[in-house]
């Protein structure tokens, strides 16, 4: 078995730094990297950037709702054409910064509230495939596994792969349980190792108050936001291999 394990870095601005993202670097195998709308800003785009090429880490453009405040965590009213010129703009910004390191961008993830708005509403989902094609054809997309953005963006023919999260707590649609309510974080990073393993072996992922669900997995989400982080994609990392699971980007 082949698996990608990837996180959400890049996510300071200025002179404050959010999490490690030297070490949670040399552990994963694709980079979520931010775009300037949650977090980041030119300087730190390109600094992310140039410590994952030096270590072979496959990037991802992840635009967020422009809430630094929020930490693009709060969903902001937006009609689905906004949001498509936001991601859009996003996007476009992390390409012109990548072309200095330079480093190629593969893919886009949404982050935060927009990710979770694009996994259940159909027509934002539609408006964010939409602005990636429009921008840059070969970008694929990783999406929530099982969710409205993985099949808008199949729909209109871009490449889809699916991500499942170690550190969050499923509901019984396959959506995220969301922050702040109880299993929404896993922070022990033994008992999240253990879940993927086993949802790997299973096909199926636990959800809070039900039966456990079937998901498609091409990578594995940690935080890098979290102070859990480096600890649980190390562990993540070492439980995988010792499994004889190979880690590699998913869109290598």
């Amino acid at each position: 078995m082949k698996i990608d394990l990837n996180s959400d870095l890049g996510e300071g601005y200025g002179p404050w730094a959010m999490g490690d993202d030297a070490a949670v670097l040399s552990l994963v195998t694709s980079a979520n990297i931010a775009c300037g709308g949650h977090a980041s800003d030119p300087d730190t785009m390109f600094h992310t950037l140039t410590l994952a090429k030096e270590r072979g880490v496959v990037v991802g453009a992840h635009p967020g709702y422009a809430d630094r405040l929020g930490f693009g965590r709060r969903v902001i009213p937006m009609a689905p054409e906004e949001i498509a010129r936001m991601v859009a703009a996003q996007i476009g910004a992390l390409l012109a910064v990548a072309d200095l390191v330079p480093v190629p961008v593969a893919y886009v993830k949404p982050h935060g509230a927009l990710a979770n708005l694009a996994a259940a509403d159909a027509d934002v989902a539609r408006a964010i495939a939409g602005a990636v094609k429009a921008l840059k054809a070969d970008l694929t997309v990783l999406a929530i596994s099982g969710t409205a953005l993985e099949h808008a963006a199949r729909d209109i023919g871009l490449t889809v792969y699916s991500e499942i999260f170690a550190d969050r707590g499923y509901q019984p649609n396959g959506q995220l349980v969301p922050r702040g309510q109880p299993g929404a974080m896993i922070t022990d990073p033994e008992e999240a190792a253990a879940r993927i393993l086993k949802m790997l072996d299973t096909g199926l992922m636990p959800v809070v108050g039900g039966d456990a669900i079937p998901l498609a997995a091409h990578s594995i989400c940690v935080h890098g936001d979290s102070p859990h982080a480096v600890a649980m994609a190390r562990d993540i990392r070492a439980r995988l291999e010792a499994a004889g699971v190979t880690l590699a980007p998913f869109c290598a």
